[in-house]
């Protein structure tokens, strides 16, 4: 009986691969948002909690390069536990850190747990979930990641009320890392719950898991395959760096913004929390806007909102209705930003070679990461200057990746064509020509 053949349901990967991402996101979600007030507490400027707060994209950039070895030495459920417990040990970094540079190097140290534990759940379920229910698994897992970004505000600000302080956010990771762990160690070997994994042939002829081979694939040779797509990364692929840059210049922007016009610690987390729900309502939305209607009626909207989000923004800072500027503007930016959900990870599947994916995803998301990281530090370095400034320049930015992501996507990913006609022919993504 083939993968695809053998009775399935998503429900069978629900403790397995769903309720472990679910904490791990809970986690993310209660401190992501406070670390700019955590850095400001320990004495840091506005522009160092900006760039210390950059650190977990930072982290999850470098992360990439060796989660793939990690992932194909030691299984997907071992890498995901060790990933539980490397973020844990960040995390107590970050409670005891006596100054800005060691919470830094604790918020690294998060993104680095974070890059091996999104990586060993995908190799997870390319290896127990069959082909024909891969994609709406997939679509499930990434709902589930933004639901728990939805809840974790909300318990970070119930915990600052009945504490009184931030520090003790941290322990929400902490719980939430250790039940991940907990889920993972009790539940039975996953070839007994699934059955068999699906097996693939590594070149040096060795037959093993497909997710571990997937992952080594993808971080295996990476800057060779980067220049070997070279022609689709420096098109279309920077615009999904822009479209990654946007997105984790929000998540800096708006929690340094709060912080910057005096908002207390408990209403900002309340104020990313209800922006959160927005974005995790309109996941399910966008899938079926980019299957109904063609990739460019995500990318573009999303785009362009999220940079006119932010170019509204830079004008705010000093008016006499700033808070409520900001919590205008954070609402919307959450709406442009659900729009876009799952748009890199789609692109990324269209563009792949179909005989061998794997190093071109690896390359894609190498793609989409390197904005993600870049961009938080860019605003820092702005933050210098003005906060105003930085929103701007992020704000434009995203005006720039919406031209690119509307003149490359129609070339390299046409829209799928009804049955009845003709297929259209879609150039190499590794070719030079457009």
């Amino acid at each position: 009986m083939t993968s695809a053949e053998r009775p399935f349901s998503l429900r069978s990967v629900a403790l397995a691969a769903f309720l472990p991402t679910f904490l791990f996101s809970v986690g993310e979600g209660a401190i992501i948002p406070l670390i700019p007030i955590v850095a400001n507490n320990l004495g840091a400027s506005l522009a160092m909690a900006g760039f210390i707060a950059a650190m977990i994209m930072v982290g999850e950039l470098i992360g990439d390069i060796p989660s793939g070895w990690v992932v194909s030495r030691i299984g997907e459920r071992n890498a995901m536990i060790w990933a539980s417990f490397l973020a844990i040990i960040a995390v107590l970094v970050c409670l005891v850190a006596p100054n800005p540079l060691v919470l830094g190097i604790g918020i690294f140290i998060v993104g680095l747990a974070t890059a091996i534990f999104s990586l060993a759940r995908h190799a997870f379920m390319t290896s127990y979930v069959p082909v024909a229910y891969r994609a709406r698994a997939l679509s499930t897992l990434g709902g589930i990641f933004r639901g728990g970004w939805f809840v974790g505000p909300f318990i970070a600000t119930a915990v600052i009320r009945f504490t009184g302080g931030t520090q003790a956010v941290f322990w929400v990771f902490v719980v939430a890392c250790l039940g991940a762990a907990l889920v993972l160690l009790l539940l039975p070997d996953p070839a007994s719950t699934f059955g068999t994994p699906e097996l693939a042939t590594a070149p040096d002829g060795t037959v093993r898991p497909a997710g571990q081979e997937l992952a080594e694939e993808e971080s295996q040779g990476l800057f060779q395959t980067i220049w070997s797509f070279r022609g689709v990364l420096l098109r279309l692929g920077t615009g999904a760096g822009l479209v990654g840059a946007m997105r984790s210049a929000r998540a800096v922007l708006i929690p340094l913004w709060a912080v910057s016009i005096g908002i207390s610690e408990p209403d900002i987390a309340l104020i990313i929390g209800i922006a959160g729900g927005i974005d995790f309502a309109l996941f399910y939305a966008s899938g079926q806007i980019m299957d109904r209607f063609g990739r460019m009626w995500s990318a573009l909207p999303s785009m362009i909102g999220l940079g006119l989000g932010l170019l509204v923004l830079a004008f705010t800072h000093d008016l006499s209705a700033n808070v409520q500027w900001l919590i205008g503007v954070a609402m919307f930016l959450s709406v442009a930003n659900g729009i876009g959900s799952g748009i890199l990870m789609t692109l990324g599947a269209d563009l792949a070679p179909k005989d061998n994916p794997a190093p071109f995803l690896g390359a894609w998301r190498f793609t989409g990461d390197f904005g993600s990281a870049v961009a938080p530090v860019a605003v820092a370095g702005l933050t210098i200057v003005s906060i105003s400034l930085a929103s701007g320049v992020m704000g434009a930015f995203g005006l720039i990746g919406a031209v690119l992501l509307g003149r490359y996507i129609p070339r390299y990913v046409p829209r799928r064509p009804r049955p009845a006609t003709k297929p259209a022919t879609k150039p190499a993504p590794g070719s030079g020509t457009p």
